[in-house]
């Protein structure tokens, strides 16, 4: 797409509310388009509508016009979640209108280097901690996309001597074309988003347009124990940057399975020792993982070790990522609701050495969930099943032979729904274990996000 500035008099269509749309529609406006912003939500459930109106932005709500889209419309800027497969997004195809979401119009306004960081799990915690670490060394960064402010709305007002570090999603990445991080990450690749998507395909292609603009002046931070991420290596332009769990690299940060140490090699002889991994402030070997990525992308930018070492000790984690919620009568709880795949899912019940009594279940996406069946049997002492995907997890249990299996069958609402997995949760737990929310599946079948299903669970856990 052009730069906004060049769409002054000419057509913008703003497809969906949500933070993202409201700070692309108010940047266009500013810009001189003509802008209408159009959500399928009813007038009662978009409160932006109000502001943006005020500003002189034609807003539609409740439906989606025929007319919306029509030859005389230049551009379309999307909410990432709105699946290509709606009549508007059909129709713009059909006539030719470039679409794009917020990713692409920040890239355009963005005069700090980039740091964009996606895959199918870990982007939130690797996202914050790079943050942190280019904090530390006074390199003045702004944390965006997924995480904080919208890109449309920070992107404007930063300038070279920042760096923009931004969590990407494979909705966002899909709607690029010309967008350009100087240092790219992709952490892992999971079978997930099947339904926006609709193959694997799709779901790589989006996740590798990363890496799509990126030069040889650039840098690709990429997972060597993953078979997708080595499987683009080929088509690269950037410097590779690899990070491994398994393997001691010439060149790249990985955890040394001998000493249990992260380390740093420079490709040149030196091996830097960054700190032993029992140091970190957060549990768990995908989080070490997490750790190797963001160090990478830090040393890249220019932070020295010492300081990658303190934030990665200081670190507590992330709401709603194995987040410790209390502990009661020696039972510990553990908030993991944005364990939204079976992978997160099987991570974060490995970060754990004692018996875990685990809450599951979920948005049914078609998946059988049978890969969680040697993590259940191993690791599992009971379960409590909800959502869609209740009957389907309640399989995988007792396939694994699990003798504490119960299911939420009635509840008032979600939150009554909560309240009850976490009773039941604690009535099969004794003294030494972990009750831990990690759903293995999406939220949408009961709960407005996974927020809202996280702050459930730890409201219900105190009120024990």
């Amino acid at each position: 797409m052009n730069h906004p500035r060049d769409y002054r008099g000419l057509e913008v269509i703003i497809l969906g509310l949500a933070r993202s749309g409201v700070a692309a529609a108010k940047l266009f406006h500013q810009k001189g388009a003509l802008v209408t912003v159009n959500d399928k939500k009813e007038r009662s459930a978009c409160p932006e509508a109000d502001e943006l109106e005020a500003l002189g932005i034609s807003v539609v709500c409740g439906f989606h016009p025929e007319s919306l889209m029509h030859e005389g419309v230049s551009l379309v800027v999307k909410n990432p979640g709105i699946p290509y497969t709606i009549e508007p997004l059909r129709k713009a195809e059909e006539l030719g209108i470039e679409v794009v979401t917020e990713v692409e119009v920040a890239y355009q306004f963005c005069e700090a280097p980039i740091i964009g960081i996606t895959g199918s799990n870990g982007k939130t915690t690797t996202t914050t901690l790079i943050g942190l670490m280019l904090d530390a060394a006074g390199l003045s960064p702004v944390v965006a996309g997924n995480i904080g402010r919208a890109l449309t709305e920070a992107a404007p007002e930063v300038t070279a001597d920042n760096w923009m570090v931004v969590e990407l999603s494979s909705f966002q990445l899909k709607g690029t074309t010309a967008f350009r991080p100087t240092i790219a990450l992709l952490l892992n690749v999971y079978e997930t988003h099947l339904d926006y998507h609709g193959s694997m395909d799709d779901y790589i292609a989006s996740k590798a347009k990363l890496f799509a603009n990126q030069t040889e002046e650039d840098t690709a931070i990429l997972n060597w124990d993953d078979e997708v991420c080595l499987s683009l290596i080929p088509s690269l332009k950037a410097k590779l940057f690899p990070f491994s769990m398994k393997e001691k690299l010439v060149f790249g940060v990985y955890f040394d399975v001998e000493t249990e140490v992260i380390v740093y090699a420079n490709g040149i002889g030196q091996v830097q020792p960054i700190m032993p991994a029992s140091e970190m402030g957060i549990p768990g070997s995908f989080n070490v993982e997490n750790a190797l990525a963001a160090a990478a992308a830090a040393i890249t930018a220019g932070v020295q070790l010492d300081a990658i070492a303190d934030v990665l000790r200081s670190f507590q984690g992330v709401e709603h990522r194995l987040e410790l919620v209390r502990e009661l009568k020696g039972v510990t709880f553990y908030n993991n609701s944005k364990a939204t795949n079976a992978a997160a899912s099987i991570k974060s019940i490995e970060a754990f050495n004692q018996h875990v009594v685990l809450i599951a279940g979920g948005l049914d996406r078609g998946s059988d969930y049978m890969e969680l069946l040697p993590t259940f049997r191993e690791r599992i002492k009971g379960i409590v099943t909800l959502g869609q995907t209740k009957e389907k997890i309640t399989h995988i249990a007792e396939l694994a032979g699990i003798s504490r299996i119960e299911t939420v069958d009635t509840a008032k609402d979600a939150a009554d729904a909560v309240s009850q997995a976490v009773q039941l949760a604690w009535q099969m737990s004794e003294p030494g274990d972990i009750v831990l929310l990690s759903p293995a599946c999406a939220s949408w079948d009961m709960f407005p996000s996974y927020e809202d299903r996280g702050r459930m669970f730890k409201e219900s856990v105190h009120n024990l």
